[in-house]
């Protein structure tokens, strides 16, 4: 960890270790990176900003919609107006099209300098030596909590700093509360089988529900797992749950179905496909739903009406608490650019400046640097600071946060979503659903 400094109070420094040294040298001491490391080493004085790339021209790719691409480009302009050497020019496609772009330019040896990243794909660009280690770079990192900083570790290296931070929560309608005639739960104390009887007591109610679908869902899932002291994934990489918890998460949707608490299954996929803004929530037909904390504002906007965070149930009942802080997404650097402090400066501005965390503000989850949230809190809207304090309210109750997934995990979401229709329009019982699962996912990570 090092001593934080805004990125504009503070000269670049580079932090290159020897083994960064000795790894250049087997690539032939190519590039400006390497050639920096030798000055350090000869005694001889370093180089300017970006090293020896004096008008470094670096590529930053991300994913996202049209605001985050005007976000990210006023970002730019800022960083720029700073660091008049460098150039960044944006690569920005939609999600869905990133990864199939970015697998393509690795593929051809064109990986972005810079780059987004999520944590289904972090170990599987570490290992193969597409992203470069960041703590070899000085880029400040003591100003984000170590649970959620672990979030970007694989094999005891840093890879991927984590910008923002969400939690995977339920949101409720109190609106639809009263309607139904059903008091709000108190989320410190309720138990699954409060939360069961809750919903269906809402669904009662002609044309509500209590609780859109939560089966199909990794994080909700992970959730579940570690309220019973398990993990969805190991840190070695391998699954970390008995099949029975799988069931028992199963078995809760099921009855929740069965008794009205949530749609039919045929229904259920129809919603799903639909996006948050026409969710349960977001038509003012459900009282719950199981959503991340950063997309409080699209439900609430889309439901007229103040939404409350609350915990999963479970919390105060099971072997530890469940619940964990998730980085919204990571920023990474190329093992191959040419201007490695360059990019290594750029890093440190997005994360730790509050130019960038005024820009931002949450279209990333909360910055991850508590320093900058905290700069920014008189800046975001009542939704946001909503979540701010939701998520603050938690740092006493949340133990750890995840591993990094497997390789191969990128397929899981799919495989869980497959069989959770499965089981919701009753082609499989939970426990047949729950041993092929395993094996599904056993081979996808292999």
């Amino acid at each position: 960890m090092r001593t934080t400094l805004r990125t504009t109070d503070r000269p670049r420094r580079r932090l290159i270790t020897m083994a960064t040294v000795l790894t250049a040298g087997s690539l032939a001491l190519a590039g400006c990176g390497q050639a920096d490391n030798l000055a350090e080493n000869s005694g001889e004085e370093p180089a300017a900003e970006g090293g020896d790339c004096e008008q470094a021209e670096l590529r930053y790719a991300w994913w996202g919609s049209d605001v985050r691409h005007q976000l990210n480009q006023e970002v730019i302009d800022a960083f720029e107006a700073e660091n008049p050497d460098i150039t960044i020019t944006p690569d920005f496609t939609d999600w869905a099209g990133y990864w199939d772009k970015l697998a393509t330019g690795v593929a051809g040896g064109d990986t972005p300098d810079i780059l987004m990243q999520e944590e289904r794909y972090l170990r599987d660009y570490a290992e193969r030596g597409v992203i470069a280690n960041l703590d070899d770079y000085d880029i400040a990192t003591d100003a984000i909590d170590e649970n959620i900083l672990a979030a970007g570790q694989t094999d005891g290296a840093l890879y991927g700093i984590p910008t923002g931070v969400n939690v995977y929560s339920v949101l409720a309608n109190p609106a639809v509360f009263e309607q139904a005639g059903v008091p709000m739960p108190d989320d410190t104390t309720w138990s699954w089988d409060d939360f069961q009887e809750t919903a269906i007591a809402i669904g009662q109610t002609d044309g509500l529900f209590g609780m859109q679908d939560h089966g199909y869902n990794e994080p909700g899932f992970m959730v579940f797992a570690r309220q019973n002291g398990e993990q969805l994934y190991t840190e070695d990489g391998e699954l970390g749950y008995q099949d029975e918890t799988l069931v028992e998460w199963w078995e809760i949707a099921l009855n929740l179905q069965r008794n009205g608490g949530q749609p039919s299954a045929s229904e259920t996929v129809e919603i799903q496909s639909l996006g948050p803004e026409q969710s349960l929530l977001g038509t003012n037909r459900g009282a719950m739903g199981a959503w991340w904390t950063n997309q409080l504002t699209a439900i609430e906007t889309a439901a007229g009406t103040e939404l409350e965070l609350l915990r999963w149930p479970g919390e105060s009942q099971g072997e530890r608490t469940g619940m964990y802080f998730k980085p919204a997404m990571y920023i990474s650097m190329s093992a191959d650019t040419e201007c490695p402090d360059a990019a290594a400066a750029f890093i440190d501005f997005m994360v730790n400046s509050e130019t960038a965390g005024e820009l931002l503000l949450s279209d990333r989850g909360l910055p991850a640097n508590t320093d900058v949230r905290a700069a920014i809190a008189d800046d975001l809207s009542p939704s946001e600071k909503k979540a701010a304090d939701f998520i603050a309210d938690l740092e006493d109750e949340i133990i750890d946060g995840t591993p990094v997934p497997p390789i191969g995990a990128g397929e899981v979401a799919a495989i869980l979503d497959r069989y959770n229709n499965e089981v919701l329009f009753e082609r499989m019982t939970p426990q047949d659903a729950a041993e092929q699962f395993r094996s599904e996912v056993e081979a996808a990570i292999g």
